[in-house]
């Protein structure tokens, strides 16, 4: 198992992994399936500082996980938002922890200060997750979603980059 920065050439798997969420879980609140046309453009629309990396397991795309700004306005150009995506049939083999790892260390060197995660009515895998990757709870924004016939919280969790502030 290891990393490496994405190409356009995993748009397809990256495709695949996310439609699958987007279809059969209310992890994105995408409601509609990506194109390949779509995964393309916005794979291409991700570098430098906000990429996307993927976790391969013999040499199979097995998960994937992005770097995206906060949010538009100016001064929040120190804040950045993750999001993590393992394959179905890859969870529970320590995948999300390595990108989510690299992803820290990707957020550290390129000089962000906050990195937000935005978790799904309370999903205890990610929740956990986030919190070995020193993450901290900042609040649950409630009934932020609908999706599959039902309203869906939305816990924020935020880690702080170490060193002075």
């Amino acid at each position: 198992m290891e990393t490496r920065m994405a190409v356009i050439d995993d748009s397809e798997a990256i495709r695949t992994i996310y439609n699958h969420e987007v279809e059969h879980s209310a992890v994105t609140f995408d409601l509609r399936p990506r194109s390949l046309d779509e995964q393309r453009a916005w794979l291409f629309d991700r570098s430098g500082a906000h990429s996307v990396v993927v976790a391969e397991v013999d040499d199979e795309v097995a998960g994937f996980a992005s770097l995206s700004p906060f949010r538009s306005k100016p001064a929040y150009r120190t804040s950045v938002e993750n999001s993590i995506y393992v394959a179905e049939s890859h969870r529970g083999e320590g995948i999300g922890d390595m990108l989510l790892g690299e992803l820290c260390e990707m957020a550290d060197r390129h000089g962000f200060h906050a990195m937000f995660a935005r978790i799904v009515d309370a999903n205890s895998a990610s929740i956990a997750l986030h919190l070995k990757h020193d993450f901290f709870d900042v609040g649950t924004e409630v009934q932020v979603g609908r999706k599959f016939g039902r309203w869906l919280d939305v816990k924020v969790m935020q880690r702080l980059a170490p060193g002075p502030s």
